[in-house]
This record gives structure tokens, C-alpha cells and sequence, in this order.
């Protein structure tokens, strides 16, 4: 029987990765005052909805996606958590 889960997706710029946008909130966080703020890292979120028969079925395709699609894994890390 199919069922509908709800996935999101945290992908961030693995470690060794410079992160020049999150360089760039944090300095703008310390000209706004925000001095205690010693670093920041930008990623993004991303939302699904998948039906599928199986928690297990959906972990996997959606791994299939962030490998194919959604993060590059080159310079990528994700995390998948299905609600």
C-alpha cells in the first residue's frame, strides 16, 4: 500500500569547503553589532513529499536524488530526515 512521507533535505558545503557567502553573513552580522557570532555556514533546506510503499524505499530513491540532482557531491554533504 502506498504512503505519503514527508522528507527534508539539509545539504551543506562539507568542511574543507570555504564557504565565501557564509564569510559575508558573518561579517555582516559583526557590522550589525552581532559580535558574538564566530561563524556562520549557508545551506539550504529542501522539502519533499514522496509516495512510496516503504520508509526504507523512499531513504533510498531520495539519496538517488541528492546524489543525481540535489546536492553536488563533490563538495556537498546531506542529510535526509523523513517524517
Amino acid at each position: 500500500m502506498m504512503r505519503v512521507f514527508r522528507v527534508k533535505v539539509e545539504v551543506k558545503l562539507k568542511a574543507v569547503v570555504l564557504d565565501p557567502q557564509g564569510k559575508t553573513v558573518l561579517g555582516a552580522l559583526h557590522n550589525l553589532g552581532y559580535l558574538e557570532v564566530q561563524e556562520t555556514r549557508i545551506g539550504k533546506l529542501i522539502e519533499l513529499t514522496v509516495k512510496d510503499e516503504s520508509e526504507q524505499k523512499v531513504r533510498e530513491r531520495v539519496e538517488e536524488m541528492c546524489k543525481k540532482l540535489l546536492s553536488n557531491p563533490v563538495i556537498e554533504d546531506f542529510v535526509i530526515k523523513i517524517e
